[in-house]
């Protein structure tokens, strides 16, 4: 059975452009559906500093979904790795996560920075982070994501 879901808001400040690096320094807005979550939906939000936002890629190409090995960025310095060891928008369902900080709740607007998502993406789920859900253990990664992403939260210059 599919699972049907429908946005819950949408980004609606921030980086308007989609790029590869520097979101560093990036403040956003979400903006939650007026019309179907009353303001105490929010409530107690404020005292997070981070939160999980699961959003789509709606700006990349159903097309575009690649399911075999490939070198990440189409550079092949780094190993060809298979689409569930990538983070981009070449996914199945075309969704991401991001735990971008959260600067402040106004009413449904959540002003937020280090989300990666550009003004009109559209937000499927988001929730406070809680620390003990996070990774447990030590955490182990090989070099190119390190490679690949030193200007990730680098500032636009």
């Amino acid at each position: 059975m599919a699972l049907k879901i429908k946005p819950i808001g949408e980004v609606v400040e921030g980086r308007a452009e989609v790029a590869d690096d520097y979101w560093g320094g990036v403040e956003s807005v979400i903006q939650l559906d007026e019309s179907e979550f009353p303001l105490d939906s929010v409530q107690g939000l404020e005292e997070f500093s981070h939160l999980v936002v699961v959003w789509h890629f709606d700006q990349a190409s159903p097309s575009d979904v690649e399911y075999h090995a490939r070198s990440p960025r189409g550079n092949t310095q780094w190993p060809a790795t298979g689409t569930f060891a990538h983070r981009n928008h070449r996914r199945p369902n075309q969704l991401a996560q991001s735990f971008p900080r959260l600067i402040k709740v106004d009413g449904l607007r959540l002003h937020v920075t280090d989300l990666d998502a550009v003004v009109g993406t559209k937000i499927y789920d988001l929730s406070s982070y809680f620390e003990e859900m996070g990774p447990r253990g030590t955490i182990r990664e090989p070099a190119w994501p390190g490679e690949m992403l030193t200007d990730y939260w680098a500032k636009k210059s």
